[in-house]
């Protein structure tokens, strides 16, 4: 990896020290190893000028299905369930080894080029071992797991596993792959959600993540129709019943968690349950807009998704802030929410959420060489003279600002072109698999 030396940028460090200045960075292997007003750069193996540019950690997202990505517009202005049953998990259903690749590597090169550098992510029931070979490749740092679905009556057959091989499944995908690329792919087990998964399996991945200390990702709570199916099969409430048998812990990560009683928010924060936020998915599926500013309020940690592509049609957290930011002021004011907090939430928020704060969403001595080099000097995003950088970055940044990206101590996005994906290959290949697809389903 060598060294990499960034001169003269304005670095927005997240630190809760001294957080913005301009000075240089030095990379060394794939950390962090000095920042400082001047660093001399004889000896660095290379030089980026990025002086009158904004220097980031690397954007954090929380909840993504880069198995989706090929779906994008197929399933538009739906609702939730709807959508599943109708589109979501027949597409699922339908997919192959290589056309997971191409949807992930779609996703992958989408998420890298705009910024982000960290995702957990949820796969579907098949193939994920292609999916971990893209990110893999990609050089993403990245959370992952295959979707676990043992139950539900409208789940397709090709999806409906069964509850020891599912399990087996899950395992022997940890082993392979938890840790690999020196700890840049770490494996979560993912139960897609209650409504689909049996108890017995949910209390065998609770065992399961206690064994081998890692994540487990779900959604929970995403709207209405969910929770009274919930209620109906399990006699309690999401949040509730996931804590009755044993799951709400540190390590339980939860999408969307729209709609939650003042009890189930009170066994979040007992519990250290961890929460993504969701908004643009929330929107476009009429699901609701959960109240970002009370979980915050009770110290409970939240990052923030994209989600998958077929429920919002992009993956650019630039989009996600934005629309994270606004739609609170409606309800609660124009002063909640503010861009510090939400650049926050995409940064070391999100870092919090995978238990990853001492490793990834700030720029520190010590920490992983994760960060984005933004250039914001075009018409949307000027004038400049004495604005609020975190306003600059929030509310008027785009992706088209990201100029380069270091994921690990490794450039893989330079001058705007991505090093570690074939563009026109990738793009190629996904039309191909999304007709494949869509004839087979």
């Amino acid at each position: 990896m060598g060294t990499i030396l960034l001169k003269g940028a304005q670095l927005v460090t997240m630190n809760a020290e001294e957080d913005v200045f301009t000075g240089d960075l030095l990379i060394e292997d794939n950390k962090i190893k000095e920042i400082a007003l001047h660093i001399d750069e004889t000896g660095a193996d290379q030089v980026i000028d990025a002086r009158g540019k904004v220097l980031l950690p690397g954007f954090i997202q929380t909840h993504i299905h880069l198995c989706q990505t090929l779906f994008r517009g197929r399933a538009d202005d739906m609702e939730l369930m709807d959508w599943l049953r109708k589109r979501i998990w027949p597409l699922e259903a339908a997919h192959d080894e290589e056309s997971v690749y191409y949807s992930a590597m779609l996703g992958l090169g989408e998420l890298i080029s705009s910024g982000t550098t960290t995702i957990l992510d949820m796969e579907t029931v098949h193939h994920t071992e292609s999916a971990f070979q893209a990110m893999a490749q990609s050089g993403i740092r990245v959370i992952s797991g295959k979707v676990m679905m043992d139950h539900g009556d409208e789940v397709p057959e090709p999806l409906r596993e069964n509850t020891a091989e599912s399990l087996q499944q899950s395992v022997d995908l940890l082993e392979k792959w938890n840790g690999f690329g020196g700890g840049r792919i770490q494996y979560a087990f993912c139960p897609r959600f209650v409504v689909s998964c049996t108890e017995e399996l949910l209390v065998e991945v609770r065992d399961l993540s206690n064994k081998y200390h890692v994540k487990v990702h779900t959604h929970a709570s995403e709207n209405r129709g969910e929770i009274e199916l919930v209620e109906h099969e399990r006699g309690m409430r999401n949040i509730v019943y996931l804590d009755h048998i044993g799951l709400a812990t540190p390590r339980l990560v939860l999408a969307h968690c729209v709609w939650l009683s003042e009890e189930e928010k009170q066994i979040i924060r007992k519990r250290g349950v961890k929460i993504t936020h969701c908004p643009g998915s929330n929107m476009k599926l009429s699901s609701g807009i959960a109240d970002i500013p009370d979980l915050l309020n009770r110290q409970i940690a939240v990052g923030i998704g994209a989600d998958g592509a077929p429920c919002n049609n992009n993956l650019d957290m630039f989009q996600e802030m934005r629309m994270t930011a606004l739609i609170q002021k409606v309800p609660h004011g124009p002063t909640v929410m503010d861009a510090r907090t939400v650049l926050r939430m995409a940064t070391m928020g999100g870092a919090e959420v995978l238990g990853m704060s001492r490793e990834i969403g700030s720029l520190e001595v010590g920490k992983k060489a994760d960060m984005i080099l933004l250039d914001l000097d075009d018409f949307h995003t000027y004038p400049s003279y004495e604005t609020d950088i975190y306003s600059r970055v929030v509310y008027s940044a785009t992706r088209s600002c990201v100029e380069t990206v270091i994921i690990d101590g490794n450039v893989v996005l330079s001058s705007r072109k991505i090093q570690t994906i074939d563009r026109n290959i990738v793009l190629r290949e996904s039309n191909k698999s999304i007709a494949r697809l869509l004839k087979r389903m």
